[in-house]
């Protein structure tokens, strides 16, 4: 069933009528300890009181179309409340992920010229320094504080529609800075339709589910799919903190969760646990994400009762570009994840952009079948033209991915051809790792790549050439100490080797190819210096 909703706010509000009472949210008691916040359900129509009181308090501060507004709240339900609040007056939101540092900060407040920046009070020195050094005019509040006057007015607009602006997602992408992805409330509205009408294995039930998601809200899954799924259908979202292991089923049992959305780093976490008599004591009836383990794929649907749906989707195409193994035949321990839809086109083509054979590897190209090859996908990259038609060269969006289709449409994901570390499911760009590091007094080069993690996936391993040579533990621990006050903990070095010289071009450029080959011979002789244990999350 197409819904008619323009924007996500107006998604929201059809269903809070109907659903009035009825829970929207659920804050699980180790949530509640841990963000200092009540636990319990909050239903629909008490969000609905929430989402009018920050909208009349936002509006009269004079925030509207035009403007964005950067919410560093973690997985808290007051970032949904002002989200929908500025959803309905036209503004958009910057979700910050609470890992990100000094450096990280005032590039994302300098780029997308957000005019506020609502924050944890323990962070909101630290953002402050950012907008300084930025040299912005935004305000910085904690969400417990008066709305200051808007530092500029909004822009007068004649209709809000699923064009409008919604969010502003920062992705990693493969070279440099992060790119801010426009994402509009066509966006969103069709994530959630998507989820909704598929059927399969991922079937929704209307005003029935209960979705459980350790996933961070300044992500993709969980502020597109997860909510807007629950949302669309009427259902009841838990968001955690993140994940926890040992309190993970806990947490499903007590949530009632019908439904969890899981990365691949997660199952053999609980695949490591003692088996239990409790292993399927749930109710859930799937878990629905990407990359899990294929030689625990079977397993672990065996011990716990319940199908994993892999999928495959980025913060660029959303759900306008999803494929997912929700119907058979899913290829259970093959790295599998589905046959595309009708309404989603897919080429698998070689570096000279020719279609490869049945079997073959090659990179994966997305687009919406039909007259509009861009719906539901990102509207551009904000300020970067030149790497949105890059994107879509040739009338496709070029993911990057490298993968492998059956005779029977199947699709098997490979390996990356682009150049990033995916550690627990983050993406992390070897270029701003090395941009970071390179401000490091003591660094005259840095160069990082992907150190295989048999947990992580992939961990960050970094080559450093010092400006007076040499290099030793203690100065790896002074590095890796610097790193942490100034980018997210998980981008930090985890393996650190001093050397004398890298493979660089002719215009000093790395050479990645021949890093690979570096990084191989430097671990084979245990050439690294070990600092994954100084990976902390910092408060």
């Amino acid at each position: 069933m197409r819904r008619m909703n323009k924007t996500v706010f107006g998604r929201f509000t059809e269903t809070a009528h109907r659903r009035g009472d009825a829970p929207f949210l659920h804050v699980l008691e180790e949530t509640a300890v841990i963000y200092g916040i009540p636990a319990g359900d909050i239903s629909y129509g008490e969000m609905g009181a929430r989402i009018a009181d920050w909208a009349d308090r936002l509006s009269l501060a004079g925030f509207g179309h035009g403007h964005r507004v950067g919410l560093l709240l973690q997985n808290r339900p007051v970032f949904l409340e002002i989200w929908l609040a500025l959803n309905s007056l036209g503004a958009s939101v910057v979700p910050i992920n609470p890992d990100l540092r000094l450096a990280e900060l005032e590039y994302m407040v300098a780029h997308s010229e957000m005019a506020l920046a609502i924050v944890l009070p323990e962070r909101h020195q630290e953002m402050s320094e950012a907008v300084a050094n930025a040299g912005s005019e935004a305000l910085v509040i904690t969400s417990d504080t008066d709305i200051p006057p808007a530092p500029a007015p909004s822009t007068p607009t004649v209709d809000l529609g699923p064009e409008t602006e919604c969010a502003l997602l920062y992705t990693s992408g493969t070279t440099g800075r992060p790119k801010g992805c426009i994402l509009t409330n066509e966006y969103f509205l069709h994530s959630g339709d998507w989820y909704a009408e598929t059927g399969g294995y991922i079937s929704l039930r209307r005003d029935a589910e209960r979705m459980l998601t350790p996933l961070p809200l300044f992500h993709m899954n969980a502020m597109a799919v997860s909510v807007m799924a629950m949302i669309t259908t009427g259902g009841c979202l838990t968001m955690l903190d993140r994940f926890h292991p040992r309190s993970w089923w806990e947490a499903v049992r007590k949530s009632g969760a019908t439904v969890v959305h899981y990365l691949g780093v997660m199952p053999p976490m609980l695949m490591g646990a003692e088996p239990s008599e409790a292993d399927r004591d749930h109710d859930v009836r799937f878990g629905f994400g990407a990359g899990v383990d294929p030689k625990l794929h079977a397993a672990f649907e065996e011990r716990y009762g319940f199908p994993l749906i892999e999928a495959w989707a980025c913060t660029e195409t959303g759900s306008g570009g999803v494929i997912s193994a929700h119907e058979e035949p899913r290829k259970v321990g093959t790295s599998c994840f589905g046959r595309p839809c009708d309404n989603v086109a897919v080429r698998v083509v070689d570096d000279s952009g020719q279609d490869v054979a049945p079997g073959q590897p090659g990179e994966l190209l997305v687009r919406r079948a039909g007259d509009n090859p861009r719906y539901g996908f990102c509207a551009g990259y904000l300020k970067n033209p030149e790497a949105t038609e890059e994107l879509w060269k040739g009338g496709w969006l070029n993911t990057g991915d490298v993968v492998l289709q059956d005779e029977d449409g199947s699709l098997h994901f490979v390996d990356r051809k682009k150049n990033v570390i995916r550690r627990s499911g983050e993406n992390i760009a070897a270029v701003e790792v090395e941009s970071i590091l390179n401000r490091h007094p003591d660094i005259r080069i840095s160069a990082a790549a992907a150190y295989s993690d048999d947990l992580r996936g992939d961990e960050v391993a970094v080559f450093l050439i010092l400006e007076n040579g040499g290099g030793d533990e203690a100065k790896a621990v002074e590095i890796v100490t610097w790193a942490l006050g100034q980018m997210a903990y998980y981008k930090v070095p985890g393996w650190i080797a001093f050397v004398e010289d890298l493979p660089l071009t002719a215009t000093q450029k790395i050479l990645r190819g021949k890093l690979k080959s570096l990084l191989e011979d430097t671990a084979a002789r245990s050439g690294f210096i070990d600092t994954r244990h100084l990976k902390k999350r910092q408060q």
